[in-house]
């Protein structure tokens, strides 16, 4: 049986190799390496989470809230384990977290063709939007 758990810094090497095995869906940056992710933990870490069985994470889901709204990033289900409902639990607690948090909007980023994953979302509520997302490397 599994269990969810907020994410601790020894954590790390795990959630990086679970994000690098994830699929093209999930895109790892500069902001995911190891001092960007304790950076993270300083702002809000109760909205980072993992799902562990075995004492092996399995599943990882990182949430960001700024006061206004709200941010998913890095859901990820080890392959193996998905179509269990881990992603659903991940995403259903990070969200309970953001509601509590005073979040009343919250977004998140699916790369285009990544049909499966949109299906998912939408199966949880989330809605497509009509609009163009820009990005700049500061």
């Amino acid at each position: 049986m599994f269990r969810l758990r907020e994410f601790a810094l020894p954590d790390y090497d795990a959630v990086y190799a679970l994000w690098q095995n994830a699929g093209d869906g999930l895109g790892i940056g500069r902001s995911d390496t190891r001092e960007e992710i304790a950076k993270k933990l300083q702002r809000d870490p109760d909205l980072f989470l993992v799902a562990e069985n075995d004492d092996k994470i399995i599943g990882t889901v990182i949430g960001g809230y700024d006061g206004r709204r709200g941010l998913i990033y890095h859901l990820a289900v080890e392959e193996a384990c998905r179509q269990r409902g881990i992603g659903k639990m991940l995403m259903d607690e990070v969200e309970r977290r953001m509601m509590a948090k005073g979040c009343l909007r919250a977004y998140l980023l699916v790369k285009r063709g990544n049909d499966d994953v949109i299906e998912f979302y939408r199966r949880l509520g989330w809605e497509a939007m009509d609009i163009t997302i820009l990005a700049k490397s500061l």
